[in-house]
């Protein structure tokens, strides 16, 4: 090829300069693109919290409502205890026939103990108490701007016994923008007590308003409060991980395959002990052992807290799940390793060894259920790579 000529030359330089601009204004529409996608991310970020934390305040003025009124017909009927206890009973009876889950006894109590933890929200600067009545002097909205925290928080404040440390926990979750697990997290370490005690309070206190990555919550996990869930009637199904639901799915389906003797109950059952959530993750009734059967299902090695939390949970199915011509209940607790498969029964609270011995003989095996598992994580395995 000969040397290129001036005009050709010229045409060369104005391509490459042409194809250098494009280069630097996609490069420009796509930062742009990116801010775009960023930007409208934590939108929707913000939308869901401040729609979950909408929820919540609105929420905690109805509970607290709820309290006002049955405080208030209790010292209008100026009865015995009894008659609080019925009022509590016919309310936890009726709401839950209209309004389903969140509305238990321990609930309805609950509410009436918000009310007396916090009375005079409506305090005036003279000391003297304004109305307060829903659809008197207020409404839920202007109620729910007395309680800047959720309902969660209020649920751990309640536990505070010591009304200067519920009023300083109160106060820093505040300050500090204290997620419920931040709040939860320095009530078990006392951190009132350890700040009144402490030479050095101001440092106390800026340390103890550092959050810690386990403190933090997503707008899901805020939106998915059982809290929240049960005030809007939604339900509450789903797993901590994708392993864990197709284990449970295909164990539920397994154990159904094994003959007639087990029915199916419920999965995810939610219990309540105090003012902490937990779940069993399958209830199975077995009818020739005329008992529940409660399986846990663990994604990591057995430990004796396992157990434990098992036994907790099989006393309180006795006391609420089982009915007066039921056996007890049994645990069955599934530990999937990819090591090793660990399958252990929780019989104890069983009355007699003679009992617990037909209850192995009639419940499947160990090895078979260790299998099962092994099994069915090799398939969720080859599942995920294809």
């Amino acid at each position: 090829m000969g040397t290129l000529t001036p005009q050709l030359r010229r045409k060369q330089k104005e391509f490459l300069m042409l194809k250098a601009v494009t280069k630097k204004i996609e490069k420009r529409l796509l930062a742009h693109s990116s801010d775009l996608v960023s930007g409208i991310v934590e939108l929707l970020e913000q939308a869901r919290r401040y729609s979950a934390r909408a929820v919540n305040s609105i929420m905690t003025a109805t509970y607290w409502e709820v309290g006002r009124r049955i405080v208030e017909q209790e010292q209008l009927k100026n009865k015995r205890a009894e008659y609080g206890e019925q009022i509590v009973t016919r309310l936890a009876d009726e709401l839950t026939r209209r309004f389903g889950r969140g509305f238990a006894k321990s609930n309805i109590y609950q509410m009436r103990g918000f009310f007396l933890s916090y009375p005079n929200i409506f305090q005036t600067a003279s000391g003297k108490s304004s109305k307060g009545k829903l659809g008197e002097s207020t409404g839920l909205q202007e109620l729910a701007q007395k309680f800047p925290l959720s309902w969660s928080h209020y649920v751990e404040l309640m536990g505070v016994r010591n009304e200067h440390g519920r009023k300083f926990y109160e106060a820093e979750s505040l300050r500090g923008g204290w997620t419920v697990r931040q709040l939860e997290r320095q009530i078990n370490s006392q951190f009132y007590e350890r700040t009144a005690l402490s030479r050095n309070k101001e440092a106390m206190l800026i340390k103890g308003s550092s959050p810690r990555p386990e403190d933090r919550m997503t707008a899901e996990e805020e939106i998915k409060s059982p809290y929240v869930l049960e005030f809007l009637g939604l339900k509450d199904e789903y797993s901590e991980s994708d392993l864990e639901e197709a284990l449970i799915r295909h164990l539920e389906a397994f154990l159904l395959e094994l003959g007639g003797d087990f029915t199916f109950v419920a999965r995810q059952k939610r219990l309540r002990i105090d003012d902490r959530w937990f779940r069993v993750d399958l209830v199975f009734f077995h009818r020739r052992l005329r008992s529940l059967l409660l399986i846990d299902l663990k994604i990591g090695e057995f430990s004796y807290e396992d157990a434990g939390q098992m036994h907790m949970y099989l006393n309180y199915a006795q006391e609420n799940w089982t009915h007066s011509d039921e056996n007890p209940p049994v645990g069955l607790i599934l530990c999937a390793k990819k090591s090793a498969n660990v399958v252990k029964y929780a019989l104890d609270n069983l009355p007699n060894k003679i009992m617990a011995a037909e209850y192995l003989t009639a419940l499947p095996k160990e090895n078979l259920l260790e299998q099962e598992l092994e099994k069915t994580q090799r398939m969720i395995e080859m599942r995920g790579k294809q």
